[in-house]
């Protein structure tokens, strides 16, 4: 399989591109590329994302900058549903979140809105726990320009915004927040970093699974609600 070494990729010569592994086998690639999917009996969530940064030529890298200089690139799994459909799986870690930046900076300086406001995101059949396969569905690409979705994110964000500048980070739950929610990274109890996170109705809306106007049918997770 090609890899693309470049990390200076237009947006849609990124979507084209990936759009050319539909209905391909992410998990091969991801032994391929020497991607680890499971070490220790502890599963790495993002490997289906770090499969296709490495196929697009993105080096890994925790930076809070969208990934691709001007947009960002996001994983997300899907499950099938009734007639052919799929139903988002869960919600999507969208940018983790510092307290300290939260309340310095207004939405449009944050990095919510770097990671939102312009972005591919990537859909790929669950199968099982095992994740013995990962099949490609499709991708999408989003802008946060409809001025509806953005002024109810925005809301989102300055909710949450609010409960970290009165009451700290700790007082945050996933209850806050129509689209965008604010809950603990990762799963087990003890963790304390918090992210953003995208609900699986605003993830079904910028896959063009299902519009916002009609809710979809998503799995029930204690996490994504």
């Amino acid at each position: 399989m090609l890899v693309i070494q470049t990390q200076t990729l237009t947006r849609a010569e990124a979507l084209r591109r990936i759009r050319l592994l539909t209905g391909k086998d992410l998990r091969p690639l991801a032994d391929q590329y020497g991607i680890t999917v499971w070490k220790n009996g502890h599963k790495n969530k993002g490997w289906a994302g770090q499969v296709i940064e490495h196929y697009l030529g993105l080096r890994q890298n925790s930076l809070q900058a969208p990934d691709f200089g001007t947009w960002e690139l996001k994983v997300v799994p899907v499950i099938p549903g009734l007639e052919g459909t799929v139903l988002v799986k869960e919600s999507m870690a969208i940018t983790m979140i510092e307290p300290a930046e939260v309340v310095a900076s207004k939405f449009s300086d944050s990095h919510l809105y770097d990671k939102l406001r312009s972005m591919v995101v990537v859909a790929r059949i669950f199968q099982d726990v095992q994740e013995t396969s990962a099949y490609l569905h499709s991708a999408a690409e989003f802008d946060l320009d409809n001025p509806a979705i953005r002024n109810q994110v925005e809301a989102d964000y300055e909710a949450i915004r609010e409960i970290i500048r009165s009451r700290g980070v700790e007082a945050l739950t996933g209850d806050t927040g129509k689209y965008v929610q604010a809950r603990t990274k990762g799963r087990g109890h003890g963790s304390t970093s918090r992210a953003f996170y995208a609900r699986p109705a605003f993830v079904a809306h910028i896959l063009n699974l299902q519009k916002l106007a009609w809710l979809p049918t998503v799995v029930a997770n204690a996490n994504s609600v």
